[in-house]
């Protein structure tokens, strides 16, 4: 697929004219990369402003013992590139970013994209969006560190992210929430006792959204 049509599938950019378009094409490269390469590392300065096409991948931090605390997965069709000063020339880099399958990224001149685009009010409304959803990612992130007991951080992940918690193996789960595989099966278990989910050849089936959300809701 050419750059311009990557450019037209992807929501962020559907209110740009032809010209348009054609204006961030010149200024857009693609790139693909294979599954556990780590695009970039936390503090690093980018000057590209990056999507993912296709694929997934993994934002993390790495403490002082050198143990991987997981962040949170961006999915395709979004913004992987972590802005938290509009008026900088370059971005930073909050977390490291590893691909989790084989992916493409779109990548951005950034000073390009901000010249042409954001100070000519084009995308000012998506960009804006694209920076409160990473705000959300965050809060969700001090939630489930922080605040949610064990029940809560399983529910959350249960009512946001049953795709992929269908995929990982209960052990990788239990490394991501920080919590015992023991501590995970005993409230998988405590929910489908309460008919809030189902567990059918191993895979979670929610049956109540609403009590489901409501365990992790009221400890926000």
């Amino acid at each position: 697929m050419s750059i311009k049509n990557v450019i037209k599938s992807q929501d962020f950019f559907s209110s740009l004219n032809e010209e348009q378009v054609d204006k961030l094409a010149s200024i857009s490269t693609l790139n693909s990369y294979s599954k556990e390469y780590i695009l970039h590392y936390e503090s690093r300065e980018l000057d590209r402003l990056i999507f993912l096409i296709e694929g997934l991948v993994k934002a993390y931090k790495i403490d002082k013992h050198g143990n991987e605390i997981f962040l949170y997965y961006v999915y395709k069709n979004n913004m992987l590139s972590e802005v938290s000063d509009l008026k900088s020339k370059n971005l930073t880099s909050y977390s490291n970013m590893a691909f989790v399958e084989d992916s493409q990224i779109l990548s951005i001149d950034y000073q390009s994209f901000k010249s042409d685009f954001l100070h000519n009010n084009l995308l000012c409304l998506e960009f804006s969006q694209e920076v409160i959803l990473r705000s959300q990612k965050l809060e969700s992130l001090i939630n489930r560190e922080f605040i949610f007991d064990s029940v809560a951080k399983v529910s959350m992940m249960l009512h946001s992210d049953l795709d992929m918690f269908n995929k990982l193996k209960r052990h990788d789960i239990s490394l991501i929430l920080h919590i015992q595989p023991a501590t995970l099966s005993r409230v998988l278990n405590r929910l489908k006792r309460n008919k809030i989910i189902d567990i059918i050849h191993g895979k979670v089936i929610i049956m109540d959204f609403i009590a489901l959300k409501d365990i992790f809701g009221e400890q926000v």
